[in-house]
C-alpha cells in the first residue's frame, strides 16, 4: 500500500482528460484587460466565469485605496490578528461590516472559505447538532467536521424536511445551528430563507446564512436575500465574502450575539492565519463604500443577468435556476459537457466546467457568471457562441445515423 494510492481515482480523471486534450481546471489567464476581458492561449477572450458581479477589480477608487496602502502601511501583516497583523483598517472594516447589516459586530477572516471554517469549527463542538442544507459549500461541511459537531443534512432548498428533523430533535432543536445559502453558487437558485426562518421561530434554534454569493447582488442595499425578504434581525449569523462582489479577497461574519467577539480567541483559522494585507482591506472598505452608495451596478447586473438568461432560454438549453448573476447549463453528459467548454474557449468566451462531485446530484455544468461590468454586446457574443454550438434534434439524428 502506498501513500499515494488514495489518488488513483484522480489520477484516471486526469489522464482522461489528457486524452481529450481538455483540462479546464488549468486554464491561464495570460492578461487581464479590464473586469470582462483578457487573453487566453494568446486569444482575446470575454470572461464569464470569474464571479466578478460588480465589475470593481478595477474601479478607480478601489485602485487608489490600494495604492494609498501599499505606500504607507507597505505589502502584508506579516502575522495573525493575534500575534502582530491587528491594523487599524481591519478594525474599521469589521465595524462597517456590521452598521452595513445593522448588526451588533463583525469579524475578519483571511478568506470567505477559512469565515465559515472559522466559525462552524467554533460554535459547533462534538456536544452540538448542526442541520444543513445538503447543497452547502464544502468550507460548511468543512468547518462541521473540524469542529467535530455532529450535523444532519435537509434536501436541498426543502424546508419541510428541514422542519421534520427538527421536530425529531425534540428539546435538542432549541440548541441546533441551521445552515443554509442566500444564492447557490452552482445552479443560482435561493434558499427558501422566509420559510426556514419560520421554522427556526416555531422550533428555536441558531441560523447562519452564508451570502457570498448574494452580497451586492440581492436586496434594496445590496446586504443580500435576507435584507431582499425583510429578514436580517431573524439571521443570527450572516457570512460572506470579499472575493465575489468586493472583488478583492478575504471573508467576514456578522452578528447581534455579544459571544462573536469571543470566537476571536477560539477559532483556529483564526488564530492562526495570517491576518488579510493592508491593501486588500483597504480595497474591501472602499468596494464596501461604493456598494453602499448606490444602486447603479446592482441595476446593471440585473439587466445583464436577465439578458442571458432569457438568450440562453430561447435558445432552449436547460437552466439550473431563475435568472441571477449565476447562470448555469445543463449537461446530461460528461464528455458532451467537456467538449462544449472548450468549444466556447477556442470561440473566445470563457466560463466555468463543473463536475460532479462539486455538483449537486451528479450534474454536469456549463456555468456562467455575469457582471455589472459586461456590455449587451459582450452578453449577445455570449449568446451568439452559444448558438453557434447549438447540436440541434436533426443534427443528433444524423449523427446517430438516424
Amino acid at each position: 500500500m502506498s501513500i499515494f494510492d488514495k489518488f488513483k481515482a484522480m489520477a484516471e480523471t486526469r489522464h482522461e482528460l489528457d486524452l481529450l486534450g481538455i483540462d479546464p481546471f488549468s486554464v491561464q489567464i495570460d492578461d487581464i484587460l479590464s473586469p470582462t476581458e483578457g487573453i487566453i492561449n494568446g486569444r482575446p477572450t470575454i470572461l464569464a466565469g470569474t464571479n466578478n458581479y460588480l465589475g470593481l477589480t478595477f474601479d478607480p477608487e478601489c485602485i487608489a485605496a490600494t495604492h494609498e496602502a501599499l505606500e504607507h502601511e507597505g505589502t502584508g501583516t506579516t502575522g495573525s490578528r493575534m500575534a502582530n497583523g491587528s491594523y487599524t483598517g481591519h478594525r474599521k472594516l469589521e465595524q462597517e461590516l456590521a452598521e452595513f447589516y445593522g448588526k451588533r459586530d463583525g469579524i475578519v477572516f483571511s478568506t470567505g472559505y477559512l469565515a465559515n471554517l472559522g466559525m462552524l469549527s467554533t460554535l459547533a463542538g462534538p456536544d452540538d447538532m448542526v442541520l444543513l442544507d445538503a447543497d452547502c459549500h464544502a468550507s460548511i461541511y468543512d468547518g462541521c467536521r473540524l469542529g467535530g459537531a455532529r450535523f444532519l443534512r435537509f434536501r436541498h432548498n426543502k424546508p419541510d424536511d428541514l422542519a421534520r428533523r427538527m421536530e425529531r430533535l425534540g428539546d435538542k432543536a432549541k440548541n441546533t445551528l441551521i445552515i443554509t445559502e442566500g444564492l447557490y453558487s452552482m445552479l443560482g437558485d435561493r434558499a427558501p430563507l422566509k420559510e426556514i426562518v419560520e421554522i427556526k421561530r416555531e422550533y428555536g434554534g441558531y441560523l447562519l446564512v452564508d451570502e457570498a454569493h448574494s452580497l451586492g447582488v440581492l436586496g434594496e442595499r445590496g446586504c443580500g436575500l435576507a435584507e431582499e425578504l425583510g429578514l436580517i434581525e431573524d439571521i443570527d449569523f450572516l457570512v460572506g465574502t470579499f472575493s465575489k462582489s468586493l472583488g478583492g479577497a478575504g471573508g467576514f461574519c456578522v452578528s447581534d450575539h455579544a459571544e462573536l467577539d469571543l470566537i476571536r480567541y477560539l477559532s483556529r483559522p483564526y488564530i492562526f492565519t495570517a491576518s488579510p494585507s493592508p491593501a486588500t482591506i483597504a480595497t474591501t472598505r472602499q468596494a464596501l463604500r461604493t456598494l453602499a452608495a448606490g444602486t447603479h451596478l446592482r441595476k446593471k447586473l440585473q439587466e445583464n443577468y436577465e439578458r442571458l438568461h432569457a438568450g440562453l432560454s430561447a435558445l432552449g438549453y436547460t437552466l439550473g435556476a431563475d435568472p441571477s448573476p449565476v447562470i448555469a447549463v445543463v449537461f446530461d453528459d460528461k464528455l458532451e459537457s467537456l467538449q462544449f467548454w472548450n468549444d466556447l474557449l477556442q470561440l473566445g468566451i470563457y466560463v466555468n466546467m463543473m463536475l460532479p462531485p462539486a455538483t449537486p446530484n451528479g450534474m454536469f455544468l456549463v456555468r456562467c457568471s455575469v457582471s455589472a461590468a459586461h456590455t449587451f454586446e459582450q452578453i449577445d457574443t455570449i449568446c451568439g457562441a452559444f448558438a453557434e454550438l447549438q447540436v440541434s434534434p436533426m443534427k443528433v439524428t444524423a449523427m446517430q445515423g438516424g
